[in-house]
């Protein structure tokens, strides 16, 4: 399914995977990237592979982000993730299509891919090529800070919270390139960890946009994001009845509820809105926090 919820942690701290795995996230992401420091991969490394191999995360989809395609560490990485049940690999600095295809074969076999396609400046022009690539992506997701970073910039967003321009333009094209590709777009993260309000606005913007989850770095900010990334009852309700209202009408490519015309495009809506909730019911009837 499609996350919801995708908690970081980082790979050097294993007293914090077992607590994140409980945290109620769709998915947990065990970094080796950015949040070890050089000196500490090889340990990062061991201990994901230690809690992989206890299969404590079974119940959850387990995501190893591992380090970029042109570093040393990346092949290492790598060696720690086959054998063992992952739901997907997250790919950091990926420079579209042909970053995924590299890393596909080095694997050697066919996991999804959650590739960070707008981390640098040149990645950006690449973002089209994921429509490519579709049957082997788990979504598309993008990177403000690293991105902010590489452009020189001081900060990733304004002093009212807002994203800087340059950034804004990242975070739409990722959009765009997701539902080109036709999988997840996956809402980059909220990094002030005690301002929830600011999160808040943040996810329930980027739902009702289209994004499809957000990311998450502290366990406080899982309920919010899954709140806002899961249908309402009144979505569900008004799903149900422009679902019914077509089937009423066999044959007609439009309806009218409420006065207002609705045709094919409100119809496929409708039923991703019923299908989520379904899935997300059968999920937690399954594996009940």
């Amino acid at each position: 399914m499609k996350p919801r919820s995708l908690l970081f942690v980082p790979g050097d701290r294993p007293e914090r995977m077992e607590k994140a795995v409980k945290a109620g996230a769709d998915a947990v992401i065990l970094d080796l990237e950015d949040s070890v420091a050089p000196a500490i991969k090889g340990y990062a490394r061991q201990s994901v592979a230690d809690f992989l191999n206890r299969g404590i995360a079974n119940e959850i989809d387990v995501i190893v982000r591992i380090n970029a395609l042109d570093t040393n560490d990346c092949r290492q990485d790598i060696d720690i993730i086959r054998g063992n049940r992952i739901a997907a690999i997250m790919l950091p600095k990926s420079e579209g299509a042909t970053s995924v295809v590299e890393l596909l074969q080095m694997l050697e076999v066919d996991i999804p891919i959650l590739p960070i396609a707008a981390e640098t400046p040149s990645s950006l022009f690449s973002l089209g090529s994921y429509a490519n690539i579709t049957k082997h992506l788990l979504g598309i997701t993008w990177g403000a800070e690293d991105l902010a970073a590489a452009l020189g910039s001081a900060s990733s967003r304004a002093s009212d919270g807002r994203l800087l321009s340059p950034l804004e333009t990242a975070r739409n094209l990722t959009l765009f390139a997701a539902r080109a590709a036709e999988t997840a777009a996956i809402e980059t993260v909220y990094a002030n960890v005690p301002d929830l309000d600011g999160l808040a606005v943040t996810a329930l913007r980027a739902a009702s946009e289209g994004f499809a989850g957000m990311m998450a770095i502290h366990p406080s900010q899982v309920p919010i994001i899954n709140t806002v990334f899961s249908p309402t009852d009144a979505q569900v309700s008004d799903a149900e009845e422009i679902i019914a209202l077509f089937d009423n009408n066999p044959g007609s490519g439009v309806v009218v509820r409420n006065g207002r015309m609705l045709d094919g495009p409100h119809l496929k809506q409708a039923q991703e809105i019923i299908a989520r909730a379904r899935k997300l019911r059968n999920r937690t009837n399954q594996f009940p926090r």
